[in-house]
């Protein structure tokens, strides 16, 4: 979250568009307030970038007066980068074992990815009750926005609550394109080759749906209710990827073919 640009440390944080005033001050408080001013230890005079919810300036503030518990920051000027991928992600991930979901997350997020669903398939090995369910979203939304700030994203990707397979496919159905990475596809005809040239064909603007296995991969049940709702199979190559490798890859090949 502290990165260097031209030459002074950058402090970067997500705020709600309803914590602007009008005057052009900002106040940081609570966990804000905590981690500028407690852990990071700025001081005033230097600047914090801040992006609020729905917009994709960077409003860069300087730090004016330090409280006990708030600090005033001051608007200096709005800095009008776009920094998000053109196509929208939709990253429909199977639920590993273990703390790999951490991983995918933080990934993911750094490379762009819109907005994440985790699915319960027939072969995860993790099952997730409503409350053990909510707990993790929550968990992984901070992951997810820890790993916005770092990579300067203008927009936090949303954590969906975990969904089981069918509910998960259906509820991408208006997704223009919608590939699952199947481990088995390569037997059953598909070639590195149609990969790259259905990579070729997606247009920039496109909302993408991504489907990705847990250890295992998937039953040939759910390929085919995949299939039944419009995702087409695509194979990642003559090598097995673990799950966290998987949508990292693909993620990858969207940011070289499609980013501006």
């Amino acid at each position: 979250m502290v990165l260097p640009h031209g030459g002074a440390r950058m402090t970067r944080i997500f705020c709600d568009a309803a914590e602007r005033q009008p005057d052009g001050t900002l106040i940081l408080t609570g966990e804000h307030f905590h981690h500028v001013m407690k852990v990071l230890k700025l001081h005033p005079g230097e600047e914090i970038g801040v992006h609020f919810t729905g917009e994709t300036a960077e409003y860069r503030y300087g730090i004016e007066e330090i409280g006990t518990d708030t600090a005033l920051c001051r608007l200096r000027f709005v800095k009008e980068d776009d920094v998000e991928l053109p196509c929208k992600v939709t990253l429909l991930q199977g639920l590993p074992k273990g703390d790999k979901m951490d991983t995918v997350v933080q990934k993911s997020v750094e490379l762009g990815v819109w907005e994440i669903i985790p699915v319960s398939c027939a072969r995860s090995i993790v099952r997730l009750d409503w409350k053990r369910g909510e707990k993790k979203r929550e968990r992984w939304q901070k992951i997810a926005e820890s790993a916005a700030e770092q990579s300067h994203r203008a927009k936090i990707p949303g954590i969906v609550p975990p969904m089981e397979f069918s509910q998960a496919v259906a509820a991408v159905e208006d997704r223009s394109v919608k590939l699952i990475a199947y481990e088995l596809a390569g037997q059953q005809g598909a070639t590195m080759e149609q990969t790259r040239e259905i990579f070729r064909r997606i247009d920039p603007r496109s909302r993408i749906a991504l489907l990705i296995g847990p250890e295992g991969g998937f039953t040939e049940e759910e390929v085919r209710e995949a299939v039944s709702r419009g995702f087409t199979p695509v194979t990642l190559g003559r090598r097995i990827l673990r799950t966290e490798t998987a949508a990292m890859t693909v993620l990858s090949w969207l940011v070289l073919l499609l980013d501006r």
